[in-house]
């Protein structure tokens, strides 16, 4: 991979779920050596801190389902004025979360720039809910219906006017906890879902060559990945906090990192929900690293 100069971007946010201390995934990632393995590989690195995320107003009274409504939209606001910059600045923004509702800012950040973005959904989950269909409020399963134009008006608000991303730029991998309302988005809008059973069935390398060429073929002007680690097998990722049996594993997620890479296309790039309180000595923000590694140009020989 040519040199890139990358903007890393924490975002200590726990407010779009339930299970606190995702907040410090930024901090253990830092930890796990995402500067130096980057800088290693031979790219420019500033590591531009973290965006204030204030404390919840416990006793606020709110006129939504939506859990910590304001504070997300806060932290989200800020952090798509952050990516905005770093773009303007011809910089590779790389975000550390966080739980994944913080993908709501990113992507109205990428906005500012593409306006045919693709986005690859590396997740257990599709997040497509809103605030009808969630069955518990949790914001951080909402960021790819809210960057779609899809939810509370305060969030879809953010950033520029409209949706972020078109639905058929869209490919989600590794989908195995899917909501009825998602299930029906995902049908309606066309979406494209490579589930684990597609993984299994076919393979990794099938998978992504399928998901590369279908994104190639719509013409985009950048592509984001937004990594859940949650997409991986809890056995490899036990620090998340919405852990679903039966996903991708680590060899194979390191082999779609590298195809990736090898087809030159992403653009931008954000890893999510590592909780440390939940993990077993960091090993989750370790597997997030190395999948840097291997996405940023890595190699063994």
């Amino acid at each position: 991979m040519d040199k890139l100069h990358i903007s890393l971007i924490g975002v200590p946010l726990d407010y779009g779920q339930s299970r606190r201390g995702v907040d410090m995934g930024p901090s253990a990632m830092r930890y796990a050596g995402a500067v130096a393995r980057l800088e290693a590989i031979g790219h420019e690195v500033k590591d531009e801190g973290n965006i204030y995320v204030g404390a919840a107003a416990s006793e606020k009274p709110s006129h939504s389902n939506l859990k910590n409504l304001e504070e997300v939209v806060q932290a989200t606001t800020a952090l798509a004025k952050k990516v905005e910059k770093v773009l303007e600045a011809d910089r590779f923004p790389l975000v550390l979360g966080g739980d994944h509702s913080i993908a709501i800012g990113t992507l109205a950040g990428l906005a500012t720039k593409y306006e045919n973005l693709g986005v690859i959904w590396y997740d257990a989950h599709a997040d497509m809910n809103t605030e009808e269909t969630s069955p518990s409020g949790n914001i951080h399963g909402m960021p790819l219906a809210v960057s779609m134009g899809l939810g509370h008006e305060k969030l879809v608000a953010i950033g520029p006017a409209g949706p972020k991303v078109k639905p058929e730029n869209i490919v989600i991998i590794g989908a195995r906890s899917v909501d009825p309302g998602e299930r029906e988005l995902i049908k309606e809008k066309g979406i494209k879902v490579y589930t684990m059973h597609e993984i299994d069935r076919d393979g990794m390398t099938a998978v992504m060559k399928d998901a590369i060429a279908y994104l190639q073929s719509r013409h985009l002007d950048g592509v984001h990945l937004s990594l859940d680690l949650d997409g991986l097998d809890p056995l490899y990722t036990p620090g998340v906090g919405t852990p679903v049996p039966g996903g991708i594993s680590y060899r194979e997620s390191h082999l779609a990192m590298e195809m990736l890479e090898d087809a030159r296309m992403i653009t931008s790039a954000e890893f999510v929900e590592v909780n440390p309180i939940l993990d077993d000595k960091n090993k989750t923000a370790d597997v997030a690293v190395g999948l840097m590694g291997s996405l940023f140009g890595e190699k063994l020989l």
